[in-house]
């Protein structure tokens, strides 16, 4: 696993030992980051289920201002500070250590441009988290939530203030581009 572009570039990524995380596979965090490429720089990013990080490094050596990285499992807290560190951008990058509910559930007065949701699998959590989301500050005008999900996994929510408005389908990954509605459209709900 390496960083694919940016400052960064070719930097090897610690994997978090076990087998509890899925890293994301190059050739879709390619495609992700070819779909964000105008939204990355100078952006404000929250990765969330973070795992080793390396969404978040990958935004970081791509210009993004910051990233906060949520996750609750010790040792991928560990490697995220690992792959940080070995990538040179510890700088612009913070760990919590923390359960992702509760971290929603928090007030908060920082806003994210981009929030990726990269949870374990065949739990609906993705669905929970977007849920949550939907009813958060989190999300920054003309931000975007991202999904990674298996495709199977995938069903429609009802939302109040975010919509889907792209899938993209790579082999077994799903990613769904979720972003504000309209105030006229919320109206008519």
């Amino acid at each position: 696993m390496k960083v694919i572009g940016g400052s960064a570039r070719g930097r090897k990524l610690n994997s978090v030992p076990g087998t509890t995380t899925r890293p994301i596979g190059a050739r879709v965090k390619k495609a992700l980051f070819d779909v964000l490429s105008g939204h990355t720089p100078g952006s404000r990013f929250l990765d969330l289920f973070a795992g080793s990080g390396s969404v978040g490094i990958e935004a970081l050596s791509r210009g993004a201002d910051a990233c906060l990285f949520v996750e609750k499992d010790s040792r991928a807290v560990a490697t995220i500070r690992r792959n940080l560190s070995s990538t040179d951008l510890s700088a612009r990058g913070k760990v919590i250590r923390e359960d992702v509910f509760r971290f929603i559930d928090r007030p908060s007065s920082e806003a994210y441009d981009i929030i990726y949701v990269a949870p374990p699998q065949y739990r609906d959590l993705w669905a929970e988290t977007l849920l949550a989301l939907d009813h958060s500050s989190l999300l920054a005008a003309d931000g975007v939530v991202i999904v990674q999900i298996y495709p199977k996994e995938y069903h429609t929510l009802e939302l109040h203030s975010l919509e889907l408005y792209r899938q993209r389908r790579y082999g077994s990954t799903l990613l769904c581009f979720y972003s504000e509605r309209l105030p006229a459209e919320r109206s008519a709900d």
